[in-house]
This record gives C-alpha cells, structure tokens and sequence, in this order.
C-alpha cells in the first residue's frame, strides 16, 4: 500500500471540505435569521424589516451560491479518490446523499429563485412561506449529509455481505436515527447558527462605529445577540451529548482528545492544559479538573473511562479475531457460496465478522493479514490511536472560542435589554474583530471530528489505508494544487463581493419606521437615516 496516496487523498479531500465548510454554517444560520426577520415584517407591516430581510438575503445569496459551487466537487472525489470506499459502502452512503439532493438541495435551489425574485409578485404571507422553505431546505440538507457521516462515524442498520464483498443496508430507519448522526446534526446546524448571528452582529456593529444605517443595524444586533445567545449555549449542551456518545461508539477519540494514555479510576479529572507526547505516550504537565470529565463522558461517577494503552489491547484482541474472520471470508470466496463451505466456516465469520475491519489494518504490513507476525499485529493496533496533540489542541481551541462567544452574544444581548447598543464603542469593535472565531471554531470541530476517527474511513469497518483509488502521486498532486488554486479564487470572489456588499449597504426603498424605535436607540440615532450618514 503506498501511503504517498493515502496521505495525498486525504489531504485533497481535507482541502475542498475545508473550503467548503467556510460556506455552509454562514448559509445555515442566516437562513434562519432572514426567515425570523421576515416574520416580523409580515406581523408588524414595518418596513424596515423588509430592507433588513432584503440585505442580509443579498449576503445570504452571495454565500449560498460559493457553497455549491465548492460543494459539488466533493461528492465527484467519492468516485475519482476513493473508489474502493464506494464500491463497498456505497450502497448505504450514497443513499442520503441521493435523498439531500433530490429532497433538500432542490427545495432549496428552487425557493432561493423565489426569495430574490418574489417580493412584488408573491404576496407578504406567500414570500414568508418561501423564505421558511429556504431555511428549512437549508437544514434539510445538512440533516442528509451529516446522517451519511454519522453513519461513517458509527457504522449501524448494516451488515458485510460476503458474497457481493460489500456493506449492505439491513435497516435503514436505523441509519436515520443514529444517534451519533443527530447529535452531529444539532450539534453543526447550532454552530452555523452561532456563526451567522456573529457574523450579523459583526456586521451591524461595523456600521455603527460608521454612523450609518443606525435603525437597521441595531435591530439587526438585537436579533442576532438573541438568537446567537441560544445557539452558543445550545452548541455546549449538544457538544456535551457528542462527548458521551464518543464515550459510547468512538472510544479512541475520547480517550486521544483528553490526551488520557492510562485508564484512571472513575471519576477520570479533565486535562486543561498539557502536551501530550505520542512518542513517550504521555502527557507533560498536565492540569486537571477532578470529576468532570467522567461527568461528560459517563455521566456518572462510578464508569471508567479507558485510556489509550487499555484500548490499543482491545484492538489487538480484535485484530486477531477479524483475521479469523477474514480466512473465513477466504474459504467462502473460494467455494463461490456461504452455502457450499462448512458449518464451521460459516459459523467462525459469523462469530468473528464484526472484527473483520481490524484485520484490514493489517493491509498496511502484508498482503494477506492471515501472514501477519506478531510485531505487525502489534503495530496495527497501535495504529488506530489517532494524531493525539493535533486532537488536543484542537478540541480547546473550538471550547475556548464557544465560551468566549457565549461571553459575547450574552453581552449584546443584555446591552440591547438595556437600550446601550451603541453606549461602548470598544465593544462594537470587538464585535467586528470577532467575526472569524465561529469559522475557526467549527474548522477545529471538523478537524476533532474527521481526525478522531483515524485510521477509520468507517468506523471499525474499513480502514482509511485501503479505501482510496489506486491514483498515482503526480495525479493527486496536480489535482490537489488545482483545487487549492481555485477555491482559493472562490474565496476570494467571495470576499470581495460580500465586502462591496456591505460598504454598499441596504438599498431601502422607503424611510424607516422613526415613530417606533428600536431599544436601545438613542434621540440622536432616531432621525432619518439620512440626517445620520
């Protein structure tokens, strides 16, 4: 096996779902406040709440059309640099990814037409509807792909079917409801919820510091402080319900993520600070918080937490096993039919099948697992701890920035309860400096989640060694620059579009709402937003 390759696939998959998710959680989240927006318009009939909902629908659209684009591409790499992954799950992962496109993304392309070309041929109730299914599509679409995640990271309502040598559905409700994929749905549309609020707020807190568009933007900070408030903590709480499951189905990432080479009595302390040493495998001046890690991966006070040594043996007892299940694959491939080998053979995949992913890890040192030395086996399973400080540091990263984006919703959302948007003008600049945090904290949860799971494309299934396309390095890196070359073009179209959009400002076709000020609106800031600029 040529490792140049695996590394080469899995860096140019990183890069284009890296680009790409710098597109979708601002795509979700402003789904969602242009739909909040629009209600209000309709239920008060102020019309500012239509130029509001016709701006930020103006950004929405610049950003919905680059994730698409940038989207696409991914699905095609599945065929073109990992085919050996699609031919054998492709009959459970493509599944979603067919239903996200013929249900969501087309629901959603379609009333996105709608939204920017209805206002005066739809009426108020009819546009409101459209701009409802432009969010719900939206998070429609997000459900789909992150179920055939979800379904990777925690391989359930599937069996291994030895006789077509693939992974087959045998309950698909099952699939739907994994709970490793709901957690990670919730848990990813209420980060993209959390990103476009801060985003808006951002925004908004930039005009103010200009003295421009002083009625839009403060109603536009006040909504985004309060939906953005309940997204952050929403995002802690699913977080915590992500960090039991990874308790319950990705032991390794939990056990890689705490930096936890040994299995420590119950209630396990949680590490806040330390640099974990995969070569000495340990942990260097750690601190720690007694009890509460146990309390968010067990949720008790008596479950144990197994650390990284405890669970390298269980993935050799397990890779022993699976090579047992793998020679009675043999013998079943070889009669042509589970029906013409013995009850024994039959008996003996049956039992061990479960493993048979582990032996695969052996594909790494020798060309039959059923080969394998003892030293190889014991480096196969010391291979399925991930990266361990790259984890570490990442999971702490994205914490840090949601408690300090908690801090700051929470804090606009008391000044806009107060009437004191635009009473601290250091805070309005904190505001506009924070805009990037959301992306950077939802790239490290990528990161924490994609590479937590190696070595496993499938989760104790297939490993990632033996899943790619047999491409040359050349290809890969030719490939690979071009789409570093061009998303990078995309990203920079991007940029320049939605900061020409925002210098330009709301186009407002009637004079704001003055006999009814926002909160938080002062005697100064309640004349004409042309006696302001």
């Amino acid at each position: 096996m040529d490792l140049d390759i695996v590394a080469l696939s899995r860096l140019q998959f990183a890069v284009t779902a890296l680009y790409h998710f710098l597109f979708v959680p601002l795509t979700l989240g402003l789904s969602i406040i242009l739909a909040i927006m629009e209600t209000v318009y309709v239920m008060t009939g102020r019309v500012i709440w239509r130029d509001m909902t016709k701006f930020w629908g103006v950004l929405f659209g610049i950003n919905f059309a680059m994730g698409v684009a940038t989207g696409v591409v991914m699905e095609f790499q599945f065929g073109m640099n990992w085919s050996y992954y699609s031919h054998y799950v492709g009959d459970i992962f493509g599944a979603p990814l067919a239903i996200e496109g013929l249900m969501a993304f087309f629901m959603e392309a379609t009333f996105v037409g709608l939204f920017f070309f209805g206002w005066d041929k739809l009426s108020k109730l009819g546009h409101l509807l459209t701009t409802w299914a432009v969010a719900i599509g939206s998070n429609f679409s997000a459900l789909w792909i992150l179920i055939a995640n979800g379904w990777m990271q925690n391989p359930v309502g599937s069996a291994f079917n030895p006789q077509t040598m693939r992974m087959e559905v045998t309950d698909f409700f099952a699939v739907l409801t994994n709970p490793v994929a709901q957690a990670k749905f919730v848990h990813t549309v209420s980060a993209g919820y959390v990103c476009a609020a801060v985003f808006v707020l951002g925004v908004s807190a930039w005009y103010l510091l200009k003295g421009r568009h002083i009625e839009l933007a403060k109603r536009s900070m006040t909504v985004a402080a309060s939906f953005g408030l309940a997204a952050s903590l929403s995002v802690v709480v699913l977080g915590d319900e992500s960090g039991y499951l990874s308790t319950e189905h990705q032991k390794m990432k939990l056990a890689a993520v705490e930096g936890m080479w040994e299995t420590k009595p119950a209630p396990a302390a949680f590490t806040v600070f330390g640099f974990p040493d995969q070569a000495a495998r340990e942990t260097h001046y750690a601190i720690h918080i007694p009890v509460v890690m146990g309390l968010i991966g067990t949720r008790s006070l008596d479950t144990v937490i197994p650390g990284i040594d405890e669970l390298v043996k269980r993935a050799e007892v397990r890779i022993r096993l699976g090579i047992k299940a793998y020679d009675a694959l043999q013998q079943i491939r070889a009669a042509g039919s589970t029906q013409t080998v013995s009850q024994g053979v039959r008996d003996t995949f049956e039992n061990n099948g479960p493993d048979l992913g582990y032996a695969l890890l052996l594909k790494r040192y020798v060309d039959d697992p059923r080969q394998a030395t003892d030293e190889q086996i014991a480096k196969a399973a010391w291979d399925t701890v991930p990266q361990v400080a790259p984890l570490f540091w990442l999971f702490r990263v994205m914490v840090g920035i949601g408690m300090l984006l908690i801090l700051l919703t929470g804090t606009f959302f008391v000044l806009s309860a107060r009437r004191r948007l635009d009473r601290y003008h250091w805070l309005l600049k904190v505001a506009v400096f924070a805009i990037p945090l959301p992306w950077i904290a939802i790239e490290a949860g990528w990161l924490v989640a994609e590479f937590g799971r190696q070595p496993w494309v499938i989760e104790g299934v297939l490993p990632t060694a033996v899943a790619v396309s047999n491409l040359g390095v050349k290809t890969l890196l030719l490939t690979l620059g071009g789409f570093i070359a061009i998303y990078t073009v995309l990203f920079i179209i991007e940029m320049k579009l939605l900061l020409k959009a925002i210098r330009k400002g709301p186009q407002q076709e009637h004079a704001p709402d003055v006999g009814a000020p926002h909160p938080g609106t002062t005697a100064a800031a309640r004349l004409p937003i042309a006696a302001t600029e």
